[in-house]
């Protein structure tokens, strides 16, 4: 049996004494028994939709302000809507009802607002503020039952319904303290329980608060999801996403590109399972991707270049149902996309499959098929690869001709149709090349036979 140590066995014993000895209903103070302590208010900062991940941190910071007897609960909210189910909104209004702290909101700072689903949460607290310049309404029909809101708030429901207020009207409807709130410091220093002092700030007699306020925020792992769920990063991660896996897919590799892409196809799938999407607006998303794909290995855009084109304008407008995307949102997608699909991708496969290590001057006699009418552009196949290509004779080159590659000029063919050319360029490439164990022209691999001097 292993023994214990001397000064273990002392500390052992000293713990066991010292509590015999305390008083019979000592206990260790706990965050309720704050003493002289000014006391904490909580705050608790909510930007964006209100989503699962939001709906789940207003409840999780209510229920951790209740055990730790914080005086107040303020949720400094900066929202434009909800998109959580009518009853999960209804639950989490009836948490911030039912709450046994008190629950506030302040809508602010300057420019912030409450509208929709957010601004019926704000009716359900038991306090409202907001800032000046922040605006609070356009509820639309309402889903939180009327006995969770406030009287005041349900008498201006009417006005609320479809147009916003300011601060100065939510002093005039008694839904906010008749006081003005610029900071938030000014809001909570009206809150019951909250512990005040006077100072004196350039010359002027002004309240602060004693009580400590305590910030909060999501934390890193939700709060990339809270964005993942914002309109604008749900689209643009869903069409780059997209476009990142076309990529890789033409270019024949798993690298970066493809684990990347893969992530952010996935987080934009995430994020439009949570806004409300039109379903068929997705749709003309990825159909606009795979149009640009189809014309992808041409580099020239074609019909379904133009039908992709046309489908990511339709389904980039359109994908919410509610909600509208920024014209920057709407520029870097469509105009980025298109830029992308059109341009840069048949470069980069081109470049990819086209260049080896020495160059493309081995490509100078391959022979290959016209896959349009060459006159004077167009498009050829040359070893299974789609290249841009011009004519250099004056004799256009009909679809599905014979060619033969006489030049290359950067990431364009310059061909002759393979019957009726006067020279084969390969030959005439290479009868300079002789080798250094006595001069052997070689053509296709193969010497050339020594010219007759009979003849």
């Amino acid at each position: 049996m292993r023994r214990l140590p001397i000064l273990g066995l002392a500390l052992v014993l000293l713990g066991v004494l010292t509590g015999l000895g305390a008083p019979a209903g000592a206990a260790p103070a706990g965050p309720a028994q704050r003493g002289d302590e000014p006391g904490r208010v909580a705050i608790i900062e909510v930007q964006g939709l209100i989503d699962p991940v939001v709906a789940n941190y207003i409840e999780e910071s209510i229920t951790d302000g209740e055990a730790a007897g914080v005086i107040a609960v303020v949720l400094q909210l900066d929202s434009s809507g909800s998109v959580v189910s009518d009853q999960r909104l209804i639950t989490l209004a009836r948490r911030i009802h039912d709450a046994t702290v008190p629950v506030t909101v302040w809508v602010g700072p300057s420019g912030s607002r409450a509208l929709g689903g957010a601004a019926q949460l704000a009716g359900a607290s038991d306090l409202v503020g907001l800032a000046p310049g922040a605006r609070l309404g356009k509820t639309g029909d309402l889903v939180v039952p009327e006995d969770l809101l406030g009287t005041e708030f349900r008498a201006a429901g009417e006005r609320l319904e479809d147009a916003t207020i300011d601060d100065k009207d939510a002093r005039q409807l008694k839904i906010s303290p008749n006081r003005r709130a610029a900071v938030i410091g000014e809001f909570i220093i009206d809150l019951d329980g909250v512990e005040t002092r006077v100072v004196t700030v350039d010359g002027r007699r002004v309240r602060e608060p004693v009580s400590v306020p305590v910030f909060s925020s999501l934390p890193v792992q939700d709060q990339l999801f809270h964005t993942v769920a914002s309109p604008p990063a749900a689209y643009l991660l869903f069409v780059i996403g997209l476009a990142l896996i076309v990529f890789e897919l033409y270019t024949a590799g798993v690298g970066v590109a493809g684990v990347v892409g893969a992530g952010s196809f996935v987080l934009g799938c995430y994020g439009f399972a949570v806004l409300p999407v039109r379903p068929g607006a997705v749709a003309l998303l990825v159909l606009a991707i795979f149009g640009f794909t189809i014309d992808v290995q041409t580099g020239v855009p074609r019909l379904w270049s133009a039908l992709g084109a046309a489908a990511l304008v339709a389904g980039s407008l359109f994908v919410y149902d509610g909600y509208e995307l920024s014209w920057i949102t709407l520029l870097v997608g469509i105009v980025g996309i298109s830029a992308f699909m059109v341009a840069g991708m048949p470069a980069m496969v081109r470049t990819r499959f086209s260049t080896p290590t020495i160059g493309r001057e081995w490509m100078i006699g391959e022979e290959g098929e016209a896959v349009t009418n060459v006159s004077p552009d167009g498009v050829v196949r040359v070893r299974g690869a789609l290249w841009r290509a011009r004519t250099n004779r004056a004799t256009p080159v009909s679809l599905h001709d014979a060619v033969r590659v006489v030049e290359v000029d950067g990431l364009l063919l310059e061909v002759e149709p393979l019957e009726g050319g006067a020279v084969d360029h390969r030959e005439k490439r290479r009868s300079g090349d002789h080798d250094t164990d006595g001069g052997v022209v070689l053509v296709d691999g193969e010497p050339l036979a020594p010219a007759d001097p009979n003849t």
